[in-house]
């Protein structure tokens, strides 16, 4: 009888346990499993061409070393097709550069007097005003132009939001584009009153009521840039500026639509003058 009734539970426990494996071959869902999730890649790579796009994601970039190079360190996932090929965000530029920014100076020193700060007399004097201006002599970003002798990089705090914003947003639209990583340079941002004098002086058409003695108005160069390379490896392949500039008016084209500043673009002096708004 023992017997019997062995023969009956194992019979028993091995059809329930055959007939649940049929059951998660059938319906695997029902075992509640997950896929893991794909890890976010953590090397930087080389995009292998210039037109290019991705979903949306982050950028996180953080600086090494003593300068201000940025480092990439987490990068979004890029967006394929069917067959596996990534997708790329074409380079469109704008229509007109004239047309599509044309803010001239009557427009923009309105902004200016609203959002900024009493003209600043001299250097010292801005040292003295850290409650009303930000430095923004370092950030990943942009960089300041070397060769800037007539301001100091300061602004209010309303124009450095903004100029970090258009320089985070043109890191994210080259990578999407595929391009490099090229930082924006800032060739003019606070001019005090002896700069103004001195460069009035230089300049006879140079005029005294700057914008730029508000703290809120800034040139960004769309002749020239600069290369990010990561530490320790080769300098990136070259980038045509052209295709560069392009990619920057698409930035600034979206920033300036969206109310958040003037700009017109200047063609002698080779950049983009900006007032926060």
């Amino acid at each position: 009888m023992r017997r019997l009734k062995k023969k009956i539970f194992l019979g028993l426990f091995g059809g329930t346990v055959a007939l649940l494996g049929l059951v998660r071959l059938a319906f695997p869902e029902v075992t509640g499993g997950e896929e893991a999730e794909p890890s976010l890649p953590v090397e930087e790579p080389v995009p292998p061409r210039e037109n290019s796009s991705t979903t949306t994601g982050v950028l996180e970039f953080s600086r090494g070393g003593t300068d201000s190079t940025a480092r990439l360190s987490r990068l979004p996932l890029l967006a394929q097709d069917s067959a596996g090929s990534v997708l790329w965000h074409p380079v469109r530029s704008v229509p007109s550069y004239l047309k599509c920014f044309p803010d001239v100076q009557d427009v923009q020193i309105l902004a200016a007097r609203k959002w900024g700060v009493r003209p600043v007399r001299d250097r010292k004097e801005a040292e003295h005003r850290r409650k009303e201006l930000v430095y923004v002599g370092a950030n990943p970003f942009f960089c300041i132009d070397k060769g800037m002798t007539h301001s100091i990089p300061y602004l209010v705090p309303r124009a450095s939001e903004l100029l970090s914003l258009i320089g985070r947003s043109y890191f994210d639209s080259l990578y999407v584009k595929g391009i490099p990583l090229h930082r924006i340079i800032v060739s003019s941002v606070l001019r005090t009153e002896d700069d103004v004098a001195r460069l009035k002086a230089r300049n006879g058409n140079a005029t005294e009521q700057s914008c730029h003695r508000y703290g809120t108005t800034f040139d960004i160069c769309y002749n020239r840039y600069s290369t990010v390379s990561p530490p320790g490896e080769p300098e990136r392949r070259t980038v045509q500026s052209d295709t560069l500039k392009w990619v920057l008016s698409e930035v600034l084209r979206d920033i300036r639509e969206q109310g958040r500043c003037y700009i017109k673009y200047e063609v002698k002096q080779g950049c983009f003058h900006i007032t926060v708004r």
